[in-house]
């Protein structure tokens, strides 16, 4: 799939991975994203659940919020212009929240089976929308699905102990 991309492309792709690579060191969910429109960057975002303890902070929605308080009602037609770079395959949640905003390009690292939300799980068909996000899918997928065994492997300290998973000790 990297095939597809062209120098730009693959710059705000890292630019995604740098911003997920700060959620890891923040013992967030390894997620970054930015918005691009024209060729400029418009917005960023990266996951902030576990600092904000709002289980809404993920990095698309942490980046939308700050381009509306930036752009206001003018973030409507740059949205529906901007090209998504995520390090992930966005979640239900933010998925929806991409075809409703209308935005035209997505690009993203690994699918995520569990959670995903634009072919894994959800898709624009269950949400009713018109499939006009033009997808670029696994990107980069080995160096995002890295990132998540990393912050995994670290235990989530923000976890509930009871959804903590526990290591067996090697006999």
């Amino acid at each position: 799939m990297s095939d597809e991309l062209d120098d730009n492309d693959r710059r705000f792709l890292e630019c995604a991975f740098n911003l997920a690579q700060e959620a890891l060191d923040g013992d967030e969910v390894p997620v970054g994203c930015v918005f691009v429109v024209d060729g400029k960057e418009i917005g960023k975002g990266r996951n902030r659940v576990n600092e904000t303890g709002d289980p809404t902070r993920h990095a698309e929605m942490v980046a939308v919020t700050e381009m509306w308080k930036k752009y206001g009602e003018e973030c409507k037609d740059f949205l529906r212009r901007a090209v998504l770079y995520v390090s992930l395959e966005p979640c239900i949640m933010c998925s929806s929240a991409m075809y409703q905003l209308g935005i035209r390009k997505m690009v993203y690292g690994a699918e995520n089976p569990r959670f995903g939300g634009v072919r894994s799980v959800g898709n624009a068909e269950k949400y009713r929308m018109e499939d006009n996000i033009q997808i670029v899918s696994n990107v980069w997928s080995d160096r995002s699905v890295a990132m998540l065994k990393s912050f995994y492997e670290k235990q989530n300290p923000f976890a509930p102990p009871e959804k903590r998973k526990t290591k067996k000790p090697k006999q």
